[in-house]
């Protein structure tokens, strides 16, 4: 009796908080009762299992919902992305503790520290990563020419477009910090004979590139290297072009500068620097979910501070390019593929971790549709250069 009492004040606390994500009607059922949220037809379907405590959801809203989902208690009847979709613009109404937040997201920026977070994540296997990605294995958003491009065509557009952007040259020596597996160097190889040298925090990253400089017989163009960013300045290298892409959402806030300062330390004066980065609209500390499950310390620049932090060391940003809908279209394509190797997938990992990406990649896809999240590139010179087309040459 008791125990029913208290499972109706849950349920009654748990929709009541709810309420305030009315923007799009949705549907709420839970056991014999239904609630529509909003006015209107509902546009989807919850259906929870039990209720989730009210005091959870005012903790961490995010944490509250995504964890509920991850261990099935709350379901999404019918198209999870359409639902996120239609959800997550109202993420302004979530809820979040400042201790919650705080335990998260002001972790150590200690080299070791960083590495494991790091690590964390991109060592997850080779095998898991390469059943979802397309052949290039390229972890970062691609570049849709045309919506029928496969994905495929969109990261080799992403990376010729970057290359193009680079303004290569043969001989000219190369920097990717945060490489992943290397195809970007292996492309400006082949086409431009450039001096390649990839850094990389991850050890799957690391030796599946070197696997592949041995495939294609670039032992005399590329090299990769285990290092921290910040073992740039006393490396000794000197670089004529830079590129980063998808990493310095991994440095935290305070080490935006640095990063811009050690990619100042090694690149020639006229150099040309490439940032590609996920930005927020502003300096908030990020998503507790995310900061949990999937990215442990990351945190998302604004454009504003990172054209700050470049010009602060006398680079001239001579581009910048926004890139949110290939993200979108970049991780549905992720989630497609992921959902059709599931039986593979299951052989390895529980229904948990499973929930957990699905819900990550499909909630991704959604931030960027509903503008929470931008992708951006940066394109400047160390001090000036006179010498580029000053055309959009690419």
């Amino acid at each position: 009796m008791l125990g029913n009492l208290s499972e109706k004040i849950e349920e009654k606390a748990m929709i009541s908080f709810l309420k305030r994500f009315d923007a799009n009607p949705f549907k709420v059922k839970f056991k014999d009762n239904e609630y529509i949220i909003g006015e209107g037809t509902p546009l989807f379907t919850v259906d929870m299992k039990e209720p989730i405590p009210a005091s959870k959801l005012v903790a961490s809203t995010s944490i509250a919902l995504g964890e509920a989902y991850m261990d099935g208690n709350l379901e999404i009847e019918g198209d999870l992305y359409f639902a996120l979709n239609h959800f997550l613009g109202q993420m302004d109404q979530f809820s979040t503790a400042g201790d919650v937040l705080s335990k998260l997201t002001h972790n150590p920026l200690t080299k070791k520290h960083q590495a494991e977070e790091v690590q964390s994540h991109y060592d997850i296997g080779n095998d898991f990563y390469s059943l979802w990605l397309d052949e290039t294995m390229q972890y970062s958003c691609a570049y849709f020419e045309k919506e029928s491009d496969t994905l495929y065509e969109a990261q080799m557009n992403k990376i010729h477009r970057i290359l193009d952007k680079l303004y290569l040259k043969e001989g000219l020596r190369l920097l990717d910090i945060g490489c992943g597996w290397g195809f970007l160097l292996i492309e400006a190889a082949k086409k431009y004979k450039i001096k390649g040298t990839g850094i990389t925090l991850s050890h799957e990253q690391y030796e599946k590139f070197q696997e592949r400089i041995k495939d294609n017989h670039l032992e005399d163009y590329l090299t990769v290297k285990l290092m921290d960013y910040r073992d740039l300045p006393k490396s000794g290298l000197e670089f004529d072009r830079i590129v980063s892409v998808g990493m310095v959402e991994h440095v935290g806030r305070e080490n935006y500068q640095l990063f811009n300062d050690c990619v100042d330390s090694v690149l020639v004066d006229g150099g040309v620097f490439l940032l590609h980065f996920i930005s927020g609209m502003d300096e908030k500390p990020g998503d507790a979910w995310m900061s949990k499950y999937i990215f442990p310390g990351g945190m998302l620049p604004s454009l504003r501070e990172m054209i700050a932090d470049i010009t602060d060391d006398n680079f001239h940003v001579l581009d910048v390019e926004n890139l949110r809908m290939h993200y979108n279209m970049t991780l549905l394509e992720w989630d497609k593929n992921f959902r059709s190797q599931l039986p593979t997938i299951r052989q390895k990992f529980d229904e948990r971790f499973i929930r957990m990406w699905d819900l990550y990649l499909n909630g991704c896809a959604a931030a960027f549709a509903n503008g929470m999240m931008d992708l951006h590139q940066i394109l400047a010179t160390k001090g000036i250069n006179n010498n580029l087309p000053i055309t959009r040459w690419y």
